[in-house]
């Protein structure tokens, strides 16, 4: 099994990535680049997630041989005193410490840490925020896109540099440190954990609070309905406006569309601000135009620097429109199962009754095993219960977090709760246990500050919308600060649980993960000061956030919250719930209109199949007719006669085409005849050639 363990966790762990990527991201529209960053920033940092536990249990193992060899008895003194055969070091390691069913053979941890972190590091520092501002940019040529994004990622370098700067002049004046490649590498990811501990400490200490709190509230189908209610009137508001901001942009898209003709230079220019329209507008701006108009004449033409701008707005307008049409579109499936689940509590029949059944036929889970009945168990009684109790568990497992992030830095006596199960069951060489306590805790801990990203309204520019609904900048970002943030919980993670050599100040066997980090021993004061007591700040975070202290003040600067009793909340709702009960005003006629199109269909469908086939034999008997009479005019024997009837045929050609097209059109199952007018003229031309 050795490496077996490793090998398998990360062939599952990329098809995990590929999944939530596929789920998120459009494989089909967005960009393979875009795809490709994306995809590795997530396969990079789940997989530090799921095989640091690996690492914690062979790092186990490898310090109960140490400490058996450092107390293994001499054979000979042994054997010579009792007279008995004792056992030799080898065999009283191997009855003694007990090899790991994951156990990674030496070399290869070391190895695999380094690709893994520094080609982490590569992508959040500089790919991802250089290809995320190159996609949003826009100017119109390479050179121009990639001035934009250095101009922009500025702040990110500077700091960046800000920070290594600093510890580089510590490490500099310093009398007893001297400068090497090895410290300079030190001080880079000291530099980096620094800057990503300083914003996990502030997501964490929002997430530990508000996890358990929220599925306490979904417990609450009527406070959760009223919530929703809030939601819906506050994003109502932004999607409107996100529409007349589209609206506006497109006016001017318009405008200088008609302005720049197509024989102008910047013609590329506005093709490219035109594919990035939504269709229907493409479509409206391109039956205003011209195909040909001279520009010599005295007009005002933009400047390529105005079109740029407007291109950038083009690209934020549309992805603000589509990002709030998703996030509308799923609130109100959230807000019709929230009053479904209200409407079906007091029901006598005990089944769940939906208001818009779904048309396509359920699946065999639905059918045979989440039935109607189940279902109105599981929503109306069990859901409920199920939820409180998991609010529970999280919430003792944040009071853990917060004890043990206040008090890890004590060895003697250890208070960390998590360092004390990991060495109870250290001493019995439970590496399962050991290895589930470290992922579900690891686990716990990016649910807490990832989720805390997309739930505060600042972030909310951010959106990770299911149903392939994401955009490329909000993929490029998540990727970008999953990789700034896993690698400094992880190491938090280690101080929790005391096998960081640096917090614990232990003689203790490093973790691969550790050892590639560096010794903070470089940096005393990082090492001993800010990476101990900065962590504490999370007891006033989870203070502030229990009191809803940032929403109040949010509040009071005249951004709206949902305070509960408040008038405005108040006014809020009310108009929320208008809005959810006039949408589901309009998709009931949608599908009442649905049903009955349906039933007239079943109905009339045979009906109109037998008129449709006697329309069609009638068209064919006509045609069969004027063949006759065209054949019986072609047998005229002398010249009279064809003069005769030639000019009696001057219009009856055009009067039989006509009909015949008048049939075809009016025919519900055959196309438009192509050219029937112009094939009965080249007809009648043909037989005027004929007679020269």
């Amino acid at each position: 099994m050795s490496g077996a363990a490793l090998g398998l966790e990360i062939v599952v762990v990329f098809f995990l990535a590929l999944f939530l990527l596929h789920r998120y991201g459009d494989f089909g529209k967005q960009q393979r680049m875009v795809l490709f960053g994306t995809l590795l920033a997530w396969y990079l940092c789940f997989l530090i997630v799921f095989i640091l536990p690996l690492d914690v249990t062979t790092t186990i193992y490898k310090q109960c041989k140490k400490d058996h060899e450092q107390h293994a008895v001499s054979p000979p003194s042994v054997n010579q005193t009792t007279g008995n055969a004792s056992l030799t070091p080898t065999e009283s390691l191997r009855a003694a410490c007990y090899k790991p069913w994951s156990y990674i053979p030496d070399g290869i941890m070391p190895v695999f840490w380094r690709v893994v972190y520094w080609t982490s590091q590569c992508l959040t520092w500089l790919l991802l925020p250089f290809m995320q501002s190159y996609a949003r940019s826009g100017s119109f040529s390479i050179a121009g896109k990639m001035k934009t994004a250095l101009i922009e990622n500025a702040i990110y370098y500077g700091s960046y540099l800000l920070i290594f700067g600093s510890l580089l002049i510590y490490v500099a004046v310093h009398p007893q440190l001297r400068l090497s490649w090895y410290k300079l590498q030190t001080i880079g990811i000291t530099a980096a954990n620094t800057w990503g501990l300083f914003l996990l400490v502030l997501l964490l200490g929002y997430g530990l609070v508000e996890i358990p709190r929220s599925y306490w509230d979904a417990s609450r189908h009527g406070h959760l309905l009223l919530k929703t209610y809030f939601k819906a009137s506050k994003l109502m508001t932004e999607k409107a406006d996100a529409e007349e901001n589209l609206e506006d942009v497109m006016e001017e898209v318009r405008k200088v569309s008609e302005a720049v003709k197509y024989n102008h230079p910047l013609r590329t220019c506005i093709d490219t601000i035109l594919r990035k329209c939504p269709p229907d507008y493409q479509e409206k701006v391109g039956r205003n135009m011209d195909d040909y108009e001279d520009f010599e004449d005295k007009q005002t033409f933009p400047s390529e620097k105005s079109l740029v701008k407007l291109h950038k707005q083009v690209i934020y307008a549309v992805q603000r429109h589509n990002r709030t049409r998703v996030q509308w579109q799923i609130l109100l499936q959230q807000a019709f199962h929230l009053e479904d689940v209200a409407k079906n509590e007091s029901s006598s029949t005990r089944q769940f009754v939906h208001s818009f059944p779904c048309s396509q036929p359920a699946g065999w889970f639905c059918r045979y095993m989440y039935t109607p009945t189940v279902e109105w168990y599981w929503e109306c009684l069990l859901k409920r219960f199920f939820y409180r109790l998991l609010s529970l568990v999280l919430t003792i497992f944040s009071v853990a977090v917060v004890w043990s992030e206040c008090t890890f830095f004590s060895t003697k006596p250890v208070l960390s709760l998590f360092a004390v199960f990991i060495q109870l069951a250290e001493r019995d060489y439970n590496y399962v246990y050991i290895q589930v306590a470290c992922f579900i805790t690891i686990f716990f801990l990016c649910t807490c500050v990832y989720s805390t990203v997309f739930r505060i309204r600042v972030f909310n520019y951010y959106y990770l919308a299911s149903h392939h609904q994401t955009d490329a900048y909000s993929l490029q970002f998540s990727g970008m600060l999953f990789c700034r943030l896993t690698p400094p919980l992880c190491l938090n993670f280690l101080g929790l649980i005391h096998m960081d050599a640096a917090i614990s100040h232990q003689q203790k066997e490093q973790t691969a993960y550790t050892s590639i980090m560096g010794s903070m021993h470089v940096l005393s004061f990082v090492a001993n000061g800010f990476y101990i007591y900065y962590p504490m700040l999370i007891v006033i975070l989870c203070i502030a956030t229990y009191f809803s202290l940032g929403t109040r003040c949010l509040n009071l600067l005249g951004f709206q919250q949902f305070m509960g009793d408040t008038e405005m909340t108040s006014d809020l709702m009310e108009e929320g719930k208008e809005l959810i009960r006039r949408e589901k005003r309009k998709r009931q006629r949608t599908e009442d209109g649905e049903n009955r199109r349906r039933e007239w269909k079943e109905r009339y469908g045979n009906q109109r199949e037998d008129q449709s086939a006697r329309s069609r034999t009638k068209h064919d008997a006509k045609e069969s007719d004027a063949n006759d009479r065209q054949v019986k005019y072609s047998r005229a024997g002398g010249r009279a006669e064809r003069d005769r009837v030639e000019l009696l045929q001057d219009a009856e050609p055009l009067d039989f085409n006509a009909d015949s097209l008048t049939d075809e059109v009016a025919d519900p199952e055959c196309g438009r005849h192509a050219g029937g007018r112009y094939l009965s003229m080249s007809s009648s031309r043909s037989r005027i050639f004929d007679d020269v």
